[in-house]
């Protein structure tokens, strides 16, 4: 069984968000990265399923050269080799058209990645992929297990209870706590993903359909107006007119 687990290189959520002077572009100075969390989920479970039916794990990421190093963790981990196509992600469905030409190349039984990467939460890649290799796609999924060689059955959330979907190899699905308990890269993991292949792949020729015009950061939070308890009017008042909530 081969399996393709797609990675993100994204913010460390304890770093400190800035955008440069237009505004434009996200400001990487300082920024640590790390592997996107919900992309650990289905590494993990990729690496769970080939300890126990055997195959191999395959880690791809789209992106520059500056996710090699998290990439060599995914490898530390437990994968097998990785895939670098070179390019910035510069939309979703960029980045699909990418990992749909990747997967067709190497005719993967199982694509797996995180349920939204925590820099864009767009949940929109697994989607897309699956459209465009023409296989199912369950998303986003907390259980993943193999019925047999040819089937696997996976459980997702559904409004007011789970669902349960069994699926014909290959198909796309993403990942979501608790699927599996992400690894620790040990010693021994950490010396081995440096002779593990990485090999890089130039793009396909694929244009992005959204282009990012500008970033924001959140206002800050006004100060707190204390309303005496007998006005009961200007709190509406202002709940109407300031807060906007009415």
């Amino acid at each position: 069984m081969k399996i393709l687990v797609c990675i993100s290189n994204v913010p460390d959520t304890t770093s400190k968000i800035n955008f440069t002077a237009d505004n434009k572009e996200f400001d990487k100075n300082g920024v640590q990265y790390v592997i996107n969390p919900w992309d650990e989920y289905a590494l993990t479970r990729a690496i769970e399923l080939k300890e126990a039916k055997g195959g191999t794990v395959t880690v791809l990421n789209v992106g520059e050269a500056d996710a090699e190093p998290n990439i060599r963790k995914a490898l530390a981990i437990g994968a097998d080799d990785a895939i670098r196509v070179n390019a910035k992600p510069v939309d979703a469905f960029f980045v699909a058209q990418q990992i749909a030409a990747v997967a067709k190349e190497g005719n993967y039984d199982m694509i797996l990645m995180g349920k939204e990467s925590i820099d864009y939460n767009g949940s929109q890649v697994h989607g897309m992929v699956g459209e465009l290799l023409g296989i199912p796609s369950v998303v986003p999924a907390f259980k993943l297990d193999m019925v047999d060689d040819s089937t696997a059955r996976l459980e997702r959330e559904i409004e007011g209870g789970k669902e349960v979907v069994e699926v014909k190899l290959p198909f796309v699905a993403s990942a979501q706590q608790p699927m599996s308990e992400p690894r620790i890269p040990n010693m021994r993991g950490i010396m081995t993903a440096r002779t593990k292949p990485l090999a890089v792949k130039e793009p396909v020729g694929a244009e992005a359909k959204a282009e990012y015009v500008g970033y924001s950061k959140p206002e800050k939070k006004g100060g707190v107006k204390m309303i005496d308890p007998e006005n009961a009017g200007e709190l509406i008042t202002l709940l109407r007119n300031e807060a906007k909530v009415l």
